[in-house]
């Protein structure tokens, strides 16, 4: 099982050059995925957790390419009805020939209404707009076609987004789910596979709550909740040691130590 990193592509505090110690940061230890968020619009309720400068993901992560070599990277998620479907099929196959079949393409159908609405954007038919644009890219990779080479990570855990994953995606991508939450719908659902983002948050003192995150508490909770996953079938587990507050990309120190503490500990378990 390999570990990723959600990397803020975001905030007062991310410039390119706090981009480019992420990425060396993240491959220089060791982590298999590099994955960026995506918002189009940065409006009011997107820009009260994400807010501005927010690096457009394909744009950021085609820089990313070029400055790494071993890492994969992706989307955790591209919002799909945001774009045509046809430019996201382009967009990411030539993301993944460019980068050597690094890409990975973790989609979701969005939540931001005033983004949706900024962008002429149906909010209601978000569902459909994503399932359509799916299909194209599911209709490619039937064809051969080089679309249909990248893998489709698919987000959210929903009835809808879980038929979703089963009938389109190469893996289900779940976001910041409790352990009992994703091990209950892995054993009602025979998704294709298991890519789940979690959060990270070393404390001093264990977590005692029964509806604890997986990735928040002590070292020892944390990695036993990475064993717990990989005995869960998980492919890939993307960190995410964002946790709401803008300022935290200023000080981006704090992720760094978490991921280094996990990331060197888990090389001695796995």
């Amino acid at each position: 099982m390999q570990l990723g990193v959600n990397v803020p592509n975001f905030g007062p505090g991310t410039d390119p050059g706090i981009l480019r110690e992420w990425a060396r940061l993240a491959e220089g230890l060791g982590f298999g995925a590099l994955m960026v968020s995506d918002h189009v619009a940065v409006t009011p309720d997107v820009a009260e957790r994400y807010p501005e400068p927010f690096y457009e993901p394909f744009t950021t992560l085609s820089w990313l390419a070029g400055l790494t070599t071993t890492v994969r990277l992706g989307t955790t998620v591209l919002v799909l009805p945001y774009r045509h479907p046809l430019l996201v099929a382009r967009m990411a196959a030539n993301l993944h020939q460019l980068s050597g079949g690094r890409f990975v393409l973790g989609v979701g159908v969005g939540w931001a209404r005033q983004e949706f609405e900024a962008l002429g954007v149906p909010f209601t038919a978000r569902g459909r707009l994503t399932d359509e644009c799916l299909g194209i890219l599911r209709e490619a990779r039937d064809a051969g076609r080089q679309e249909g080479d990248v893998p489709v990570w698919i987000g959210g855990h929903s009835e809808a987004a879980l038929r979703r994953a089963v009938r389109f995606g190469d893996a289900w991508h779940p976001l910041r789910l409790s352990l009992p939450h994703m091990r209950a719908v892995l054993r009602r659902h025979a998704l294709p596979g298991f890519a789940p983002r979690i959060a990270l948050r070393v404390t001093s003192a264990p977590v005692d709550a029964s509806d604890r995150p997986a990735g928040v508490g002590t070292d020892e909770q944390i990695l036993d909740d990475l064993d717990q996953l990989r005995l869960l079938g998980a492919d890939t587990v993307v960190l995410d040691p964002y946790h709401g507050d803008p300022e935290e990309t200023r000080r981006p120190d704090a992720a760094w130590r978490a991921l280094t503490i996990v990331a060197t500990h888990w090389s001695t378990r796995s």
